[in-house]
């Protein structure tokens, strides 16, 4: 009997392990800093919020790029879809934004994720942000193919093709495929477009991305369109 309790315990032990799910604690320096900076200089009110991963942090020149909106910048570096996810009450709803342009995926095939799961992560970023407002436009910018993660090519783009089709299906939601202008005759990723890490964008690159957001932006997000104080876009 002793036996058989052990080896119960031993299973459900090893059940609550299995079940815990992903470990967000590592990005909570990050989202401090975003609520520090809050406080210290409260972010501008309808403003269009850019979240996700390194590409989105490392966009600094938002507020150029879209003159004509306010920008919010969320993006932190090395995270995954169900990271912002995991944090949206924090950096998501307390903004109410007008529109939300999200990239990530990169890291989440990059760390072992299927495409289907990467679906499924911004399936579950869309229903956890309409919780507050259930007819945010939401638009995900598509998976870049790059030099550094070249192996993972055939998943980009089966990733893309999953969160694509499942976006025409959805309400206010979009999505804005920059692989196409990415990538030469041989679809190979252009080596003009990145830094020298093969894997972040320089101007070149960026400059792709803003001919997808910004025509999206003028059908989406009007409400957005005013006239932007001095600093009224938080990076």
């Amino acid at each position: 009997m002793k036996k058989l309790t052990l080896l119960l315990t031993l299973l459900v032990l090893s059940f609550g392990t299995y079940a815990k799910g992903p470990d967000h604690s590592q990005w909570e320096h990050d989202i401090q800093a975003f609520e520090a900076a809050d406080k210290a200089s409260p972010p501008p009110s309808n403003a269009v919020l850019f979240i996700g991963s390194s590409s989105i942090r490392m966009w600094t020149t938002l507020a150029q790029d879209f003159p004509n909106y306010r920008v919010i910048n969320r993006g932190f570096g090395g995270s995954d879809l169900d990271d912002s996810t995991a944090f949206a009450d924090r950096i998501v709803t307390p903004y109410h934004p007008v529109a939300i342009v999200l990239y990530a995926g990169d890291n989440d095939l990059q760390n072992g994720d299927t495409p289907e799961q990467v679906r499924d992560d911004f399936a579950a970023f869309v229903a956890k942000v309409r919780q507050d407002q259930p007819d945010l436009p939401i638009a995900f910018i598509s998976i870049k193919p790059s030099i550094a993660r070249l192996a993972l090519l055939g998943n980009i783009q089966r990733a893309n093709k999953l969160v694509r089709d499942w976006s025409m299906g959805q309400k206010g939601v979009a999505f804005l495929d920059v692989a196409p202008a990415m990538v030469d005759a041989n679809g190979q990723p252009k080596p003009a477009l990145f830094r020298d890490d093969g894997l972040h964008m320089n101007s070149a690159g960026y400059a792709l991305w803003v001919a997808q957001v910004g025509p999206w932006l003028a059908d989406h997000a009007q409400a957005a369109e005013v006239k932007r104080e001095p600093n009224a876009a938080v990076q």
